[in-house]
């Protein structure tokens, strides 16, 4: 099968210019002209090398979950025909180094059921966040990748517009109405969500959720409305949460965040106003922080934000001088 000229399936970093976060900047190429044919799966197939990404309710498929470096279970289609059989989704997500990646929802069936049809009693589904930070780069950007467009398409099997099932098209980036008089089509959505360092000279505001572990605190974060700029949401959030307005809005970076369904926004911000007063009820705590407590957040009983988060670079990056 003739395959055109797309990305380059090496990290493309000429786009950036700070370390890239987590689960970003695979390197995979999407290849969209591929997902076209009507017989998609069967071209490529026939073609070339399958990789099949099985995910089961959210959750994605390891071979070797030590500490020191966890691995993806990235199954070979040809010795796997089962997985491909019993799956109620098939998405194709793009090449790499030779071989094109599909995701697979097997969530139809019990754990034990999919492992056991897999064959390999090595394996098993566990929580892509646990692993994630301590993955190689593509391997956790292709499950994250993964696990967001199989969690698109088990919300999205009725038409928002008129309610009749949908059925997957355009190699799983689309799914189109069945009602004859509706065929409206759906295509996989990210949500917008900014989040934002506020500093103050030498202290940085962060923030923490009454669900989040014991001492575990944040940087701000929250969802775009509609009609406003990214600069706008920054500012309306940290207000809405502390009562702090902001000035000086600079991008960061963005980090692909498919739990379940966002492209996280990061920012840095100046503070113009200093003393905290919670306006709503998400945050149960917020606090100022200097650079001498962040450097050593454990000797008050405090904790930063996971390894793989947007948030703890935006820390770490600030800290740094960066």
């Amino acid at each position: 099968m003739c395959r055109l000229r797309g990305m380059s399936d090496i990290y493309p970093f000429h786009l950036f210019d700070k370390r890239p976060n987590t689960y970003g900047f695979s390197g995979l190429d999407r290849a969209a002209h591929l997902r076209e044919p009507a017989d998609w799966l069967e071209q490529i197939m026939a073609g070339e090398a399958v990789r099949l990404v099985p995910i089961w309710r959210s959750r994605t498929l390891f071979a070797e979950v030590t500490e020191e470096a966890p691995r993806a279970a990235l199954l070979d289609a040809a010795r796997h025909a089962a997985v491909l059989e019993n799956a109620t989704i098939a998405a194709f997500l793009g090449h790499h180094r030779g071989a094109a990646h599909v995701a697979v929802d097997v969530s139809g069936l019990e754990m034990i059921e999919a492992l056991e049809m897999i064959g390999d009693e090595t394996l098993l589904f566990d929580d892509l966040r646990r692993y994630g930070p301590l993955m190689e780069r593509f391997e956790a950007s292709v499950l994250a990748y993964a696990r967001g467009l199989i969690h698109w398409h088990q919300r999205h099997r009725f038409c928002g517009v008129c309610g009749s099932p949908t059925a997957i098209a355009k190699g799983g980036h689309q799914r189109n109405c069945t009602s004859p008089s509706c065929g409206a089509p759906h295509f996989p959505r990210t949500d917008p969500a900014v989040i934002m360092l506020v500093h103050d000279g030498d202290r940085a505001l962060l923030g923490r959720q009454a669900v989040w572990p014991e001492g575990r605190y944040s940087t701000l974060a929250g969802f775009v409305e509609p009609g406003e700029t990214l600069e706008e949401a920054v500012a309306r959030e940290v207000f809405e949460e502390t009562n702090i307005e902001v000035q000086r809005v600079r991008y960061h970076s963005s980090q692909p965040w498919p739990f379940p369904a966002s492209i996280m926004l990061g920012f840095h911000a100046e503070a113009r106003s200093f003393d905290i007063r919670k306006n709503d009820d998400e945050l149960d705590d917020a606090q100022w922080f200097t650079k001498d407590q962040l450097m050593d957040f454990e000797a008050i009983g405090k904790h930063m934000p996971s390894k793989d988060s947007i948030a703890r670079r935006l820390i770490e990056d600030w800290l740094a001088g960066k």
